[in-house]
């Protein structure tokens, strides 16, 4: 009877041996610490859910840092555009200028590098030459059409990589601005030209900051200059000089304005220093209308892109009240 009970429980403890390491084995199989491997781990799933998370609030912080320097009660520009557009009409017959390029003819000569900057300078001054088209007698309809004309081909241009083609299209749109010949529909022609301006100004930025992801997916949400490749801050600059070159006032001023943003990617204090320069701009503007109104472009882009910055444009908006009263004075 003992050696049958000792052999039973060695027995016992055989199978239970036999049977844990089954177990272990299948539960080696489904171990969780696999998982790694696929992207299915809690601690991979936590990290993906903290970055969404912190783009979300990053994105909210900015709302609530707008609204905190704005204010709930400003009102968007989106919202003045339809309006004005109904409100300033016109009957009288309008003109428009279009570009129709340059004939200047390039040689070919030279070493590579000569010939590069050589194309460079040629294109710096076809900015503002080469034959214009003056359309003359037309409605407000046939004028809106042009416009609208003009900033598709704004696009095509872009589209094409036809980048001095689309600055020349932009000059030729700004200088519009400056002929207050039917001043009733001034305003609405102030509206047509710079969606205009902003379409540039987008193309530009989203075209900089396409050129800064090397081997991110995009910059940081709050990216500084230290972020920014040289390739990148070279075109950026580029684009500076080619618009510091604009002969005349009102486009120069219209066109650098439009791409302010673009500021960021070259330094911390280039839109704190760029907006008391472009305000210094406007005084030089001898038509009081052209004046506000530059003014208040300025103003509306400053406050997208720097709205923080009350002093600048705490002063634009006591010289544009200087500046009505003195159109006011005249128009009485």
């Amino acid at each position: 009877l003992k050696v049958t009970e000792s052999k039973s429980k060695k027995l016992g403890r055989k199978e239970s041996t036999s049977s844990s390491s089954s177990s272990c084995s299948s539960n080696s199989v489904a171990d969780p610490l696999s998982s790694v491997l696929d992207g299915t781990d809690p601690l991979s799933m936590f990290a993906a859910t903290a970055e969404s998370v912190a783009a979300t609030t990053d994105i909210n912080r900015k709302k609530r840092d707008k609204e905190d320097y704005i204010g709930s009660d400003f009102e968007p520009w989106s919202s003045k555009r339809g309006e004005i557009l109904a409100r300033y009409t016109t009957t009288e017959k309008l003109s428009i200028n279009l570009f129709m390029g340059s004939d200047r003819g390039k040689t070919s000569t030279g070493s590579a590098v000569s010939e590069k900057v050589r194309t460079r300078l040629e294109e710096l001054d076809d900015l503002e030459e080469g034959s214009q088209k003056e359309l003359l007698n037309l409605t407000q309809q046939d004028y809106i059409s042009r416009i609208e004309e003009l900033n598709q081909s704004l696009k095509d241009a872009w589209a094409s990589d036809q980048k001095v083609k689309a600055l020349k299209i932009v000059i030729q749109c700004s200088k519009l601005l400056s002929d207050t010949t039917v001043i009733k529909f001034y305003p609405s022609k102030f509206v047509l030209i710079t969606d205009i301006l902003d379409t540039f100004g987008k193309l530009v930025y989203e075209r900089i900051l396409s050129m800064c992801m090397d081997n991110r997916t995009a910059l940081p949400a709050h990216f500084t200059p230290d972020d920014v490749n040289d390739t990148a801050k070279e075109t950026c600059l580029n684009w500076f000089f080619k618009i510091a070159s604009i002969r005349e006032l009102v486009p120069r001023f219209y066109v650098e304005a439009a791409i302010l943003k673009c500021n960021k990617f070259l330094s911390r204090t280039g839109i704190p220093e760029s907006l008391p320069r472009l305000t210094s701009m406007i005084k030089g503007i001898g038509d009081p209308l052209v004046s506000v109104y530059a003014r208040a472009y300025l103003c509306r882009v400053g406050m997208e892109v720097a709205p923080h910055i009350k002093e600048n444009l705490n002063q634009n908006f006591f010289d544009f009240l200087l500046t009505f009263k003195q159109v006011r004075n005249t128009a009485l």
